[in-house]
């Protein structure tokens, strides 16, 4: 069983793989156990920083990267998350991960779908929020994360993206924290 990134005991089974191999595999050290149903090639186990976003997208294929881990992942913090940060649906359950940490937000609507785009770590497809979605939803969720990081988040976000401004105010407005981002951003401006 070769693959780049974390792989499902359903997606095992449907290759052909008889579940009860999966004991043996990991017993004799050539996949880990990455937590409950997700698995990975022993070589692979630590084949980069964003393995635990590739795991958490494999596990909630429903959710959306965003916040700090989102931040850390454009380049728009030095901070390291201590959970990944998910964005789902208003109305869906709450994933059941224990490792790693996650902090769920939830949205729906425009502010759930603007600004989102894929992106592919470890052979996962993980769905993440734009750079500018990513500040306005700092914004949107200051009460999560802090008044702090969401204007260090614009200060780097206008440091890095001078052109993409437009952007920022299209996400705000869809994420309707415009009237209150507004003074920041001409602040900063």
């Amino acid at each position: 069983m070769v693959a780049k990134g974390p792989v499902t005991a359903s997606e095992v089974t449907a290759a052909g793989v008889p579940r009860s191999y999966l004991g043996r595999l990991v017993a004799s050290g050539q996949i880990e156990h990455v937590s409950r149903g997700l698995y990975r090639a022993a070589s692979n186990a630590a084949s980069s920083e964003l393995a635990t976003l590739a795991d958490v997208a494999k596990r909630v294929p429903h959710g959306t990267v965003c916040l700090l881990s989102a931040l850390q992942l454009h380049g728009l913090t030095t901070e390291l998350p201590s959970a990944v940060w998910l964005m789902i649906d208003r109305k869906a359950r709450a994933p059941s991960i224990k490792s790693p940490r996650v902090e769920l937000v939830r949205a729906s609507g425009n502010a759930r779908h603007h600004g989102v785009e894929e992106r592919t770590i470890d052979g996962v497809s993980v769905r993440v929020t734009t750079p500018a979605k990513t500040v306005a939803d700092c914004f949107r969720y200051r009460g999560h994360v802090g008044m702090e990081v969401a204007l260090a988040a614009l200060k780097d976000y206008r440091r890095k993206h001078r052109a993409g401004m437009d952007a920022l105010v299209a996400a705000a407005k869809a994420d309707r924290t415009w009237p209150f981002m507004r003074p920041y951003v001409e602040a900063v401006a």
